[in-house]
């Protein structure tokens, strides 16, 4: 009996306690809602005393601020285009060696290296003394020759000879003419002048010298016909036309010109899978030469309605690639992620083809120091969107 006394007694104290406990919580769940709600109370009015005070005193608006400051983007819809950087060089198509065309010595050489000359000049003279002297004794057998045609021709419509001593004179005549211009085009060939304005820039001819038809006597190199070769990758097939925009780059002299394709190659070169493409040169206010490292920056890829980002500000997390917004919430601007799929980077620019919509607002400046939620505050916004200008 006792036993069972006991432990009546004890079942009944739990239960008086357990009940209390739970009585207890309660209460202390209503304490903590109603602390809450003070707190809350509290935090308002110290944010609006905090306002008034930093109005008036930026000192404490400094010390007070809490939130991070940022510069901010608004994204925009613009043109965005990509640059192929494709190395190449000068080339002229007045860059030629001029090889002697006849045998003899060189008697005289007109010109000096890095010399201007005009279409037509003459560069290089060869010993014609022999020729010369034979023109003169076929000149002379010539003129006797006329005389006999004529006379005899003339007889001819008198009826006075035969036919064939007309015509003997009339062959001797012709034949003497043809030699005659013959040998004037030989003497021609003696004299090298120059197809074309330009530049001399080597000048192997010497005088003295005795050469043979092919040897070489001269370079000349002229301006006017000037274009820039590229080999481009077998991959950018299509991407390319005659008249597309271009910007030549010159490293050398740090300078840059626009231009356009003139004409792109057919033919895939086996030993590299390139192809070619042809520059026009415009008229540059500084020297160029044949052979000059250039390079060309080809418009592969254009977009005319794009958002574009600076790629230093797209981040990346487990669930991708993503980019800080500064978006408002209950009268505050607060940090928002914004996960986006990127396309093509140009420069310093990201395309963004998914995850942004128009006036979205970009933190640009500030965002390694954001966190999801964290409230920030917009300092020296910027308005426009940077993106690549098409000109």
């Amino acid at each position: 009996m006792r036993k069972a006394l006991y432990l009546v007694i004890i079942m009944l104290s739990s239960y008086a306690c357990s009940k209390t406990e739970s009585n207890d919580i309660a209460g202390k769940k209503r304490e903590l809602e109603k602390a809450r709600n003070e707190l809350a109370e509290l935090n308002k009015k110290i944010r609006a005393l905090e306002k008034e005070i930093s109005a008036v005193d930026p000192d404490f608006a400094r010390q007070v601020r809490k939130t991070i400051p940022i510069s901010v983007i608004q994204a925009v819809k613009k043109p965005f285009e990509h640059m192929l950087e494709v190395r190449g060089a000068i080339e002229s198509r007045t860059n030629v060696v001029i090889n002697a065309q006849a045998a003899g010595e060189i008697k005289h050489v007109h010109v000096r290296e890095g010399q201007l000359v005009k279409a037509g000049q003459l560069l290089v003279s060869l010993d014609t003394e022999i020729l010369q002297n034979t023109l003169a004794e076929l000149e002379a057998s010539l003129a006797l020759a006329v005389e006999t045609y004529e006379r005899q021709a003339r007889l001819w419509q008198q009826k006075v000879g035969t036919e064939m001593q007309y015509l003997q004179a009339k062959s001797n005549k012709e034949s003497l003419e043809h030699r005659i211009a013959t040998l004037r085009a030989q003497i021609e060939q003696a004299m090298v002048r120059a197809p074309f304005s330009g530049t001399v820039d080597e000048l192997p001819a010497k005088t003295g010298m005795v050469v043979t038809p092919g040897v070489p006597l001269v370079r000349l190199v002229g301006r006017e016909q000037m274009y820039v070769k590229a080999d481009v990758s077998e991959k950018f097939i299509g991407r390319f036309k005659a008249g597309d925009r271009v910007n030549i780059y010159f490293p050398a002299m740090e300078k840059r010109l626009a231009s356009s394709v003139a004409s792109v190659g057919q033919v895939i070169n086996p030993e590299n899978r390139t192809f070619t493409v042809e520059v026009t040169l415009p008229v540059t206010g500084f020297a160029v030469k044949p052979n000059q490292v250039v390079i060309l920056e080809l418009s592969d890829y254009v977009n005319k309605e794009a958002f574009a980002v600076p790629t230093r500000i797209i981040q990346r997390d487990e669930e991708g690639q993503f980019i800080y917004l500064a978006e408002e919430s209950e009268g505050r601007i607060i940090a928002r992620k914004r996960y986006v799929i990127t396309g093509v980077t140009s420069g310093n620019l990201t395309e963004i083809t998914d995850g942004l919509r128009e006036g979205d607002r970009i933190v640009e400046e500030g965002y390694r120091d954001l966190v999801e939620g964290v409230e920030v505050e917009i300092v020296q916004p910027k308005a426009d969107t940077l993106a690549l200008k098409i000109n």
